[in-house]
């Protein structure tokens, strides 16, 4: 009786101090993707920085706006220093809390859906969303996947008249982050 006790005991210590880990990244791939009757633009970056605290659902995630690639020289040109003004806005971030973050095993294997709700921040403007999240886990390895659509107009982006019908209302934005336990 005292070992199945003491083996139950110890098998929830060990996994509450996993949950109250944190998951870190420099290497979150971000990419969006506009696509119109004219042109499609699709941009990636794979240097994003993620964290996410197990213990209470915090995550924070950070991007490099210059960081994003394409495949015209120019449209990157054009994307930075006319419409996202990367000099001048250098970041783009969101920081929130994963929704039922404790019904959420990140030692068991599994597909795990959620939501994120907090503040994305780019081109110098806030704004609070819920974005569909997706942590799987297989064989010790975490990731979290993202997709959602961002319109340029929320974070007044301008986007010039000539080349208006070239770039979507709605522009595609997908994550995806492979997370490792942040050791201290």
């Amino acid at each position: 009786m005292n070992k199945v006790l003491f083996t139950f005991v110890a098998l929830a210590i060990s996994a509450s101090a996993l949950q109250a880990q944190k998951f870190f990244t420099r290497s979150a791939h971000i990419d969006f993707f506009s696509h119109t009757a004219m042109e499609d633009i699709k941009g990636d970056n794979n240097s994003a920085t993620l964290v996410l605290d197990a213990a209470n659902g915090q995550i924070e995630i950070s991007c490099a706006i210059k960081a994003f690639e394409f495949e015209k020289a120019l449209m990157q040109e054009h994307f930075n220093e006319n419409y996202m003004e990367s000099n001048t806005f250098p970041n783009a971030t969101f920081k929130g809390k994963i929704e039922n973050m404790s019904s959420i095993s990140l030692s068991k294997d599994g597909s795990y859906a959620t939501k994120a709700s907090g503040t994305m921040t780019m081109h110098g403007v806030d704004k609070v969303m819920t974005v569909p999240v997706t942590f799987t886990v297989a064989g010790g390895k975490i990731t979290g996947d993202s997709k959602f659509a961002v319109n340029p107009n929320d974070f007044k982006i301008t986007i010039p008249g000539p080349v208006r019908s070239k770039i979507a209302e709605a522009i595609d934005v997908t994550v995806k982050a492979n997370l490792a336990e942040l050791k201290k």
